[in-house]
């Protein structure tokens, strides 16, 4: 493959050459990618939430919830880069979590300094109904899909998460 370098770092961190989809001429934001998955992602975000409120579950707490469930995350530091959240965010909602009896925090008996996180009873209980939560949710807003279209679907989006993910990790490293 040939490496072109244009003036466009973007461009040069895919290292192949950029189709243009879009121009600033005639650009329409509803009509960009963008703007259509964060639609998407407000409406199934809107969904899970609705699903969620006889639980008294936020959609902002179910994430840390389900991540703590499945081992993601075993300090307030860890969890908050799991959930791409700032350390005050992410004190904020394991305060709301603790006062719901969902979570608790202690000090590791190794490391005095480190505060170690583990659900409640009521936690794990609540963490196993989130899986179908999401899965009923995602499942209505795919109605009418193949599960051939489905898989097509999923591979286009990682492949933009992975293309997002390279100009990412480029970016980051020309900024140093």
């Amino acid at each position: 493959m040939v490496t072109l370098r244009t003036s466009d770092p973007v461009a040069d961190a895919i290292s192949c050459p950029m189709v243009e989809f879009y121009r600033a001429e005639g650009y329409t934001p509803d009509e960009s990618i963008g703007y259509l998955m964060r639609r998407i992602l407000s409406l199934i975000a809107q969904g899970v939430e609705r699903e969620l409120e006889p639980t008294g579950l936020t959609n902002a707490q179910w994430v840390p919830l389900l991540k703590l469930h499945m081992g993601k995350g075993s300090t307030a530091a860890e969890l908050a880069r799991e959930c791409e959240l700032d350390a005050g965010s992410m004190t904020r909602l394991l305060d709301r979590l603790e006062a719901k009896d969902l979570c608790r925090r202690s000090r590791s008996s190794e490391d005095r300094r480190v505060v170690k996180l583990e659900l409640t009873e009521a936690g794990r209980a609540a963490a196993k109904e989130i899986p179908a939560i999401l899965s009923r949710v995602q499942n209505a807003h795919l109605a009418g899909f193949t599960v051939e279209e489905w898989q097509v679907l999923k591979g286009y989006l990682r492949r933009i998460l992975d293309t997002a993910q390279t100009l990412q990790a480029s970016l980051e490293k020309n900024e140093k």
